[in-house]
């Protein structure tokens, strides 16, 4: 499961875009607190502390606290935005989450034992299809990943979300099929072999039933 922290924001007084740019002179990020049938709550954040839990991985998946003020709110972030020159962040919007709630996430998708998986170790490819997967899953249990064992397979083999075991709990939104996580390709040089051994094998085809044909001319 997912490692919960903790952040300290204040309430924002105003809103609008020359309010933001104040907020980020000051060292800040504006951020709002949504959901849960509750009026939105306009916060700033301290950029430094947001942007470590940003760059620290799995920030969409981890349920965080927001101590506004000395009250605290359960939230997950659901958005933010970077700027698109400098790569600086700009703005988050966190959900709030009540007891027993049921998120929609997407989790990434980790791959394990690549080495005893035979068509890997005869130079196959792992084509990732999907590297997150959509699901519903318990707010206090979420994991941080989903599992695919590529343990035992071969060139030509798929991994699909039923060879994936679930926690408990997480359900994927997709239900109507049984879809592709992953596949094992044949390497290059492998397919070029093959094709080449098809060409031959067409042409000396192509060449029997040209000599049966004028075979039977010359007996004409």
């Amino acid at each position: 499961m997912s490692e919960t922290y903790e952040l300290k924001a204040e309430v924002r007084e105003r809103s609008g875009k020359g309010a933001a740019r104040a907020v980020r002179r000051e060292g800040k990020v504006p951020a709002v607190i949504y959901g849960d049938k509750k009026p939105a709550m306009p916060i700033a954040l301290n950029y430094k502390d947001v942007n470590l839990k940003l760059h620290a991985g799995g920030f969409l998946t981890t349920v965080a606290t927001i101590d506004v003020a000395g009250k605290k709110v359960r939230v997950i972030p659901k958005d933010f935005q970077l700027d698109p020159v400098r790569d600086f962040l700009l703005h988050v919007d966190f959900l709030r989450i009540s007891k027993g709630a049921t998120l929609t996430l997407e989790l990434p998708v980790h791959f394990t034992n690549e080495e005893e998986s035979a068509g890997l170790t005869r130079g196959g490819v792992l084509n990732i299809v999907r590297h997150t997967v959509e699901v519903q899953v318990p707010a206090d249990a979420i994991p941080e990943s989903l599992v695919a064992n590529l343990a035992g397979l071969d060139i030509g083999d798929s991994i699909h979300i039923s060879n994936i075991d679930l926690p408990e709990g997480v359900t994927p939104t997709i239900t109507d099929r049984d879809f592709t996580i992953a596949t094992i390709a044949a390497p290059a040089a492998l397919v070029s072999e093959e094709e080449e051994a098809e060409e031959a094998e067409a042409e000396e085809e192509e060449a029997e039933e040209t000599e049966g044909e004028e075979g039977e001319e010359s007996k004409e």
